[in-house]
């Protein structure tokens, strides 16, 4: 006798299928899950052998298949009518689905469901992954520990990402092991801004990973290798899952981060607690924001250098004063430039007296290294030396002095590595997961 659950995100194939199934002479269908989160949970009961779920249901990734595996169940996808079976196979070799059943041939699945799955195909170690094709990607070793840097900044787009993603580089170049962290909830842009080509989302497994308990060991396989000092947990593929993200998920991935070496957070932009959480399960949205400023042992705030912007940092810092539980808030000032006519001190004055602050820096506008960054899908420090990477060195000097001097750079320029290889916009970065060969 074969135990079914079924997932079918509303699709129209779903009730077809419950008919099939249930006339089957050796098939029991357990339950009809109404997504792939009750489908996890009923799978951790070990009552079923068999999940028949849609190839395109939300949530639908590597762990939640490996979940599936390890309380035995097997996963049977139904692909949608119509899709291109070429980019079904993918999809679903990506995640680990050998078994594929088309909406226009339903009358296969009791078969489907109740044959012998074959030997899995070979898979690539959870400990070597891929940077780049034929480039071998290890995980470094745990370190000591480190400490979490959180990088906020106010509405506006005052260069959160950027300057989040140039400090985590930057402590890599120091040969310091180095996990950057996309927590924005209103949708993250860590993995598009590093040219991290993959549709599965390390914020979103290590929400899943956590809720079984399996983050800490696991935890490797949430990550994506930049290079051997630097890996990153992409944030939300769409900015309508943040409710994946539940309490305290964020809080215990940054603990186990903190466990391997240092943190670096790129957060959303707004403070607002939603009153409405208090009354559900639900989350607010603001809650990842809240929950990385709560857990980091140092702030670094980022403001723009023109009148819009630091007004905009002003209020901020007075929003961020009763947040931070005492933890060192330092403000980085983007893009200053000599045609918004004031200095450095000018700047400093107008804007310390509304927080405590530990120290302040500022980041020349440098237009060109971060338009060359992006379009190569690089991190600053990969451009080669430019104006821009020794402020962000300057930084990092203050948040981590303890980290020294930074090696030598490869191709003899200061202050930067190798420039960005030729032949392509974006170098796939993959790293962590198990994916079939």
């Amino acid at each position: 006798m074969v135990i079914v659950l079924i997932v079918a995100a509303g699709a129209a194939w779903e009730s077809r299928a419950v008919q099939l199934l249930g006339a089957h002479p050796g098939i029991v269908v357990l339950k009809r899950c109404v997504d792939v989160d009750d489908l996890l949970a009923a799978a951790t009961a070990g009552q079923a052998g068999v999940a028949v779920l849609g190839l395109d249901a939300p949530g639908l990734d590597l762990a939640a298949t490996d979940h599936l595996r390890r309380h035995g169940v097997r996963p049977v996808a139904v692909v949608p009518g119509g899709a291109p079976a070429e980019a079904a196979r993918l999809r679903a070799s990506r995640i680990g689905i050998q078994v594929l059943v088309d909406e226009t041939d339903l009358n296969s699945l009791p078969a489907a469901v109740t044959s012998v799955e074959a030997e899995p195909p070979a898979i690539v170690p959870a400990e070597v992954a891929s940077v780049q094709d034929g480039e071998p990607w290890l995980p470094p070793a745990v370190g000591p520990g480190g400490r979490v840097i959180a990088v906020w900044g106010p509405g506006g787009a005052p260069g959160r990402t950027t300057l989040a993603a140039g400090l985590a580089a930057e402590l890599a170049r120091r040969r310091v092991r180095t996990l950057l962290v996309d927590a924005d909830p209103y949708g993250g842009a860590v993995a598009q801004q590093l040219g991290v080509l993959d549709e599965v989302s390390g914020l979103l497994s290590a929400a899943r990973l956590a809720a079984s308990g399996q983050l800490a060991e696991r935890f490797v396989s949430v990550q994506r290798g930049i290079d051997q000092h630097l890996s990153v947990i992409t944030g939300l593929p769409r900015p309508d899952r943040w409710p994946e993200i539940r309490a305290g998920v964020l809080e215990h991935t940054l603990e186990t981060a903190r466990e391997q070496g240092h943190v670096v957070v790129d957060t959303g932009f707004s403070l607002e607690d939603d009153p409405g959480s208090d009354f559900g399960s639900r989350p607010g949205r603001n809650q990842m924001t809240l929950a990385a400023l709560e857990v980091a042992d140092e702030i670094v705030v980022v403001g723009n250098a023109d009148p819009v912007g630091l007004s905009r940092l002003a209020r901020g810092l007075v929003e961020l004063r009763d947040l931070t539980g005492g933890a060192p808030v330092r403000v980085v000032v983007n893009r200053m430039r000599s045609t918004l006519g004031w200095s450095d001190k000018d700047i400093a004055g107008m804007v310390e007296g509304f927080a405590h602050l530990t120290g302040m820096h500022f980041l020349p506008d440098d237009r060109a290294t971060v338009d060359r960054a992006l379009v190569a899908g690089r991190t600053l420090v990969e451009t080669g030396d430019s104006p821009l990477a020794r402020a962000v060195a300057a930084v990092v000097d203050a948040l981590a002095p303890d980290t020294g001097a930074p090696p030598a750079p490869a191709d003899g320029r200061a202050g930067g590595r190798a420039a960005a290889r030729p032949g392509g916009r974006f170098r796939r970065r993959t790293a962590g997961t198990t994916r079939p060969r």
